[in-house]
């Protein structure tokens, strides 16, 4: 339907019951004074969420240089969290506490910390070729390691450094049942860790293509399962893993094959010129199935302490051929049925369809056009293409829609998508975005089940599509709508941080994720830690071994204090700070931060983390809960006090601020019962009510309960205290009793509010 004018337009949605006239009034003003149109109009209504409201899908996009990987929602495109992976970041502690620093300390390169990272390519595990929404793994570029993200708490879990690489850009990509997450290098470098001259090139360097293996039921990359393929010195660029027919195939492709070594200092010309002279690089076709066959049946040997399968041996096998693909390609993407795969070179214009069916028939055949100077067979462009389609200048990744043969491509050069048949090998459509796009990503678009729907286009420049905020500018992610003939460009996304390479989307409802851990959860290794602490068993050890003194603190983190409040030692002792958070209502988290130490923890709901460091100095250094987390929170604070090596104390009576008397007492309580009025009103309209038809209702009622709980115990301490007539102490401890009552009337007020909201039903008796 279209209308001529705003008024028209107006007048259509009017008459459909959208909005009423007062309404399109204001909206016609609003339109105006922002100078927007109905194609505005119409692509924001196709992205506004609304408060409260739920994406669709789930981005998980490469953070690039941060080392991160940022998680936004479609169609809202609202950021959601970075997931620190190879990079250190104080907000979620990572990288501060003992546990996550294990983690980082698995990426290691020959015992350096390496602090950074670049992120690539993520990829969700798969079952039978669909996203299952379980873990998420992300490459690193810049040092050839592979991370696992548990989508369980969107944690990085575990990393893994490949032995035999120096660098690397073909990863992650999963096979169909996520057997192996595959990593190819990119520059090639000799396998061993010394000194090779570049004259020796050819004959010493080499690339290659590493299956990690990975145990679905530990979550984990097993190590000693994963196997390298060697293969030429040429730079081995994106990989992919067949599917249906192709299953058990992996195809990876490359670019300068022609071998060259730039070096402007030696008076030759640069690696750009020598790596783009000839017409073809080529794609690296691997049978993965045969070469796990290969290595169980000892025919690899160990390279830096892992399995590699040689060229020769591949070849002998009938394992490895190569297939000629237009030079400096970025990519290779198999389509949903497994038939066909789809390579572009960025110096082309032309995408080719490669035909799986057609290929494998020649390499059955043997019908090669030659071999390349490593003894590898080639299977003819000819006998392989399916079709090649002329799509724009400097084409370069592909994705697929839920319709059948439609793919897009993002053309570099010409800064637009195109969207094509590529059965037919027909161009369908055109859309200019800004600018210079990389990656593309359409909804579950690597999977057998593409969604269709949107297509996200990564650009490298913005420009001038934002405020100006200084030389270095923002990427660019732009929303496109796809579910039409016709492409339409909906949102401009500023992305902040480092340079997203690629992203890939899951369908929101596939993600399940915990909303708390289990209490004393160690959630880098999945397991209860055995340093969890439980209320009234907090705890400070000093021990000491000749001049070496370790004080250890077991402690606990609740609404609105930390226990304990006071922690002594000596300077030059170790200190081991292990904290739990005792709070079982989500979002409640915690924060643990202390002048001059370095030290900054994130503590989530049920989850225990550790910090050691060496209080090298004597001092007084505060503490405090860095999270807003009640009314009280500032008050949420405490002291590392670090005396002089050989200190003796002084007896002295601590000096009490404020002094209270019997008055005080009767009056706190008085407040206490009234507080209680109020909480035994909400209970009973919530337990009148189906609340356990409502599991967020259901969580804020045992939180409240285990606040009440605790309000009980100081109950019962200011009534001891009361009959004792110590009344500094009961006024004291009944003020501690009416702060549990108060958290748990705010957690109560929640969910009825809660239940209100969601039209709760009262339970007929």
């Amino acid at each position: 339907m279209k209308f001529k004018n705003l008024t028209g337009f107006l007048f259509a949605i009017i008459s459909f019951g959208l909005i009423n006239v007062a309404s399109a009034s204001a909206l016609d003003d609003v339109m105006k004074a922002r100078g927007l149109t109905q194609k505005d109009l119409l692509a924001a209504a196709k992205t506004y969420t609304p408060t409260a409201g739920r994406d669709e899908f789930i981005v998980f996009s490469s953070g690039g240089q941060s080392g991160q990987v940022i998680v936004y929602g479609i169609p809202s495109m609202r950021i959601l969290k970075y997931i620190a992976v190879f990079t250190p970041e104080p907000w979620q502690g990572y990288g501060f506490d003992d546990e996550s620093k294990a983690v980082l300390a698995q990426g290691k390169i020959h015992g350096k910390q390496i602090n950074y990272g670049d992120t690539h390519h993520p990829a969700f595990t798969e079952t039978k070729g669909v996203y299952d929404g379980q873990y998420v793994f992300i490459n690193d570029k810049a040092n050839p390691r592979v991370a696992v993200i548990d989508l369980h708490d969107f944690e990085t879990k575990q990393i893994v450094v490949n032995p035999h690489f120096k660098n690397e850009h073909g990863g992650a990509f999963v096979t169909p049942n996520t057997e192996y997450v595959i990593e190819a290098a990119q520059y090639a470098a000799p396998f061993a860790d010394k000194f090779v001259p570049l004259e020796q090139f050819n004959d010493k360097y080499r690339g290659g293509v590493t299956y990690w293996k990975f145990d679905r039921k530990k979550g984990r990359i097993d190590k000693s399962k994963s196997f390298t393929v060697e293969l030429p010195p040429y730079s081995q660029d994106l990989s992919d893993a067949g599917k249906g027919p192709s299953d058990g195939w992996s195809f990876t492709n490359s670019f300068c094959s022609e071998r060259y070594v730039g070096g402007i200092e030696r008076g030759r010309p640069p690696f750009e010129a020598g790596c783009s002279q000839k017409d073809t690089d080529f794609l690296q076709v691997i049978n993965w199935k045969k070469a796990a066959e290969l290595v169980a049946g000892g025919k690899a040997k160990k390279v830096n302490g892992m399995d590699m399968l040689s060229m020769k041996t591949m070849v002998d096998a009938g394992a490895l051929f190569l297939v000629p693909e237009h030079k400096s390609p970025h990519g290779v993407m198999m389509n949903p049925t497994g038939k066909f795969l789809i390579v572009s070179g960025k110096l082309d214009s032309h995408a080719t369809v490669y035909s799986f069916e057609k290929m494998m028939k020649a390499h059955k055949a043997k019908k090669y056009e030659g071999k390349d100077p490593y003894g590898i067979p080639i299977v003819s462009l000819k006998d392989s293409v399916h079709v090649q389609v002329e799509v724009g200048l400097g084409p370069l990744h592909t994705q697929y829609d839920s319709k059948e043969c439609i793919a897009y491509t993002s053309i570099y050069v010409d800064s637009v998508i195109t969207k094509w048949d590529y059965c037919k090998g027909k161009v369908l459509d055109k859309l200019s975005i800004h600018y210079n796009v990389g990656h593309l990503m359409s909804m579950e678009g690597d999977s057998v089940t593409p969604k269709g729907k949107y297509l996200v286009a990564l650009n490298k420049l913005s420009i001038d599509r934002f405020n100006p905020v200084g030389p270095l500018h923002p990427q660019n992610h732009q929303l496109i709508d796809i579910s039409g003939d016709k492409m339409q460009l909906l949102y401009d996304m500023p992305v902040p941080l480092g340079e997203p390479h690629y992203a890939a989307a899951i369908s929101a409802d596939k993600l399940k994720p915990a909303v708390r851990y289990k209490s004393g959860w160690n959630s880098r290794t999945d397991s209860i830690s055995p340093f969890k602490t439980r209320a009234g068993r907090e705890k400070t050890v000093r021990n000491c071994e000749g001049d070496k003194c370790t004080t250890e603190v077991w402690g606990t983190l609740i609404r609105s204090h930390i226990t304990p409040e006071i922690i002594e030692a000596e300077a030059g002792d170790t200190v081991i700070i292990h904290l739990t958070n005792l709070e079982r209502a989500q979002d409640e988290t915690h924060g643990f931060a202390m002048y001059g130490q370095n030290v900054n923890l994130s503590v989530e709901p049920g989850k225990t983390v550790s910090a050691t460091f060496v209080a090298d100095r004597e001092g007084v250094f505060p503490y405090y809960c860095t999270e807003f987390c009640s009314a009280l929170h500032l008050e949420m604070q405490g002291y590392l006090l670090v005396k002089p090596k050989g200190y003796k104390a002084v007896k002295t009576k601590m000096v009490e601020g404020q002094t209270y008397t019997k008055a005080d007492y009767d009056k706190q309580v008085k407040t206490n019962i009234a507080t209680q009025a109020v909480i035994n009103g909400v209970v009973k309209f919530i337990t009148e009510r189906n609340y356990k038809d409502f599991p967020t209702a259901v969580a804020l009622v045992e939180d409240a309960t285990d606040q009440l709980g605790f309000a009980a115990t100081w109950q019962k301490k200011s009534e001891a205290s009361a009959k004792a007539k110590d009344w500094q102490n009961a006024t004291l401890q009944a003020g501690q009793w009416w702060q549990y009552q108060v958290k748990a009337a705010d957690i109560g007020i929640r969910a009825k509010s809660y239940l209100e909201q969601n039209k709760a039903k009262k339970i007929k008796k």
